[in-house]
């Protein structure tokens, strides 16, 4: 799956060990960061993702069936700022992250909150679930 540019700056604020919100309903509710596909750093340093980039995730809280599992997941939201290209700055109040399949089609239904809009280019389908754009 070849990904596309963005069109923002968008820093990288998470990283591997992270605990996140998972805002579909696949019955996931807590993920933990533990892989970063397409990362390339040195040796003993740890990848960072931002808004956007695909992790590999194991869930810790939610449905008995899907405790313990790997799955692959597209961050929606970071604390940390992203500057868009007009100059303007958004910061959202948590992380969070959708889990994808490995075609990059979102395993839920619905997202619960909003996504920020640098998905959308990677990710047309994840946007088509979203409640809100920003």
């Amino acid at each position: 799956m070849k990904m596309k540019g963005l069109q923002s700056k968008v820093p990288k604020g998470l990283t591997i060990g992270s605990k996140v919100i998972c805002d579909d309903n696949s019955g996931a509710k807590i993920v933990q960061i533990i892989g970063v596909k397409g990362s390339h750093t040195k040796r003993t340093r740890n990848p960072s993702v931002g808004v956007g980039d695909i992790v590999i995730v194991a869930v810790k809280k939610g449905v008995p069936q899907m405790k313990k599992k790997i799955e692959k997941a597209v961050i929606i939201r970071q604390k940390r700022g992203i500057r868009r290209a007009g100059g303007t700055r958004v910061e959202f109040e948590d992380n969070a992250v959708v889990l994808i399949d490995d075609q990059g089609l979102p395993k839920g239904t619905e997202i619960k909150g909003v996504i920020a809009r640098e998905v959308i280019d990677r990710f047309p389908k994840v946007a088509g679930i979203a409640s809100a754009v920003v």
